[in-house]
């Protein structure tokens, strides 16, 4: 499997898997515990060595599932989970991200991963409540203590990167980025670049609609998380197909999956990024690990840019709340 560097040296494979949605957000999972656990070992063997997680995923089933999983090949595998809500009777009621909860998260994450270091420790959501000093600061204490071994924040704005990192030094900036979303271009991959972190994509497939198996027909399974995006709205799908088209074309060039082009484009923007994909399905890991070995011409690449640049994708891609929290 190819290696891709996050920050200064946190040596991972290019692309990487989110374990979210075998807990959460995409409706019943088809599979039990043990087939989960089954996938994700299944990943390691084909070449992952990055997994995603977070406390809030479930809440808490999620690291429980990723820990034991992960166990008899811990050594092999980088793991990053997340702190930063305010969790009651196994309810988000908000954001905390106060050094004492901070160090509290990270002990009850650890034990629920059943190992001595968290490797990539990310703040989930900025708190502005909280200067973000005092929360590199206090990661930072928690890296010295042997606990934790890189700092990371997720869906971070410029300002605030900058902030965190002259603290202690942010390995890892994970925020959404695909072909459909593109947030980060104008100012957060700039400053990632100039100081030499690592960005990690979430939803690179798009939450699925960049594989083409999502189209304006699709009906939703309750508890599907993509129910409340205002971008999977059945109007916005319909008017989103002409990029899909696109991907698709370029696919059947190279004779692969759209999902491989979307990924084939995310990791030709920078050698520093590395997109996850979550699946529940061994045979889509090991699709998804394909698009390192794709090469799209630069004629391809600067094709599926423009096509997004000249027509906006339609929708937000969280709720109203959801927008609040992002890029802060």
């Amino acid at each position: 499997m190819h290696t891709r560097t996050l920050g200064r040296d946190l040596v991972v494979s290019a692309i990487g898997l989110g374990a979210m949605g075998m807990s959460q957000s995409y409706g019943p999972n088809p599979g039990s515990r043990e087939d989960m656990i089954a996938v994700l070992r299944g990943a390691v063997d084909l070449g992952v060595t990055f997994v995603d997680t977070a406390e809030v995923y479930g809440p808490y089933v999620n690291e429980e599932l990723v820990g034991e999983a992960l166990a008899p090949i811990r050594d092999d595998v980088v793991i990053a989970t997340k702190f930063g809500w305010d969790i009651r009777d196994g309810h988000v009621v908000g954001l905390d991200s106060r050094p004492e909860q901070i160090r509290r998260v990270a002990d009850e994450s650890l034990s629920r991963l059943g190992t001595e270091r968290i490797d990539l420790f990310y703040q989930h959501r900025v708190d502005p409540d909280v200067p973000i000093e005092e929360v590199a600061g206090a990661v930072g204490e928690l890296v010295a203590a042997g606990k934790v071994a890189h700092l990371g924040l997720s869906e971070a704005g410029a300002g605030t990167i900058r902030r965190a990192h002259a603290v202690h030094p942010v390995t890892a900036v994970q925020s959404e980025y695909s072909l459909w979303t593109r947030d980060p271009e104008a100012e957060v991959l700039p400053v990632l670049a100039e100081l030499g972190i690592g960005f990690v994509p979430f939803s690179p497939l798009g939450k699925g609609f960049l594989t083409g198996t999502v189209t304006p027909t699709t009906t939703f399974t309750p508890g599907d998380v993509r129910t409340t995006i205002p971008r999977f709205s059945e109007q916005n799908r319909s008017l989103n197909e002409r990029l899909l088209g696109a991907v698709r074309d370029v696919a059947q060039t190279h004779h692969v999956s759209p999902g491989q082009v979307a990924l084939s484009w995310l990791l030709a923007q920078q050698p520093w990024i590395v997109p996850i994909p979550g699946t529940r399905r061994l045979e889509r890991v090991a699709e998804n690990l394909g698009a390192a070995d794709l090469d799209l011409t630069s004629e391809e690449l600067a094709g599926l840019d423009s096509l997004v640049r000249d027509r906006p994708v339609q929708g937000e891609r969280y709720g109203e709340s959801g927008m609040r929290m992002v890029g802060l």
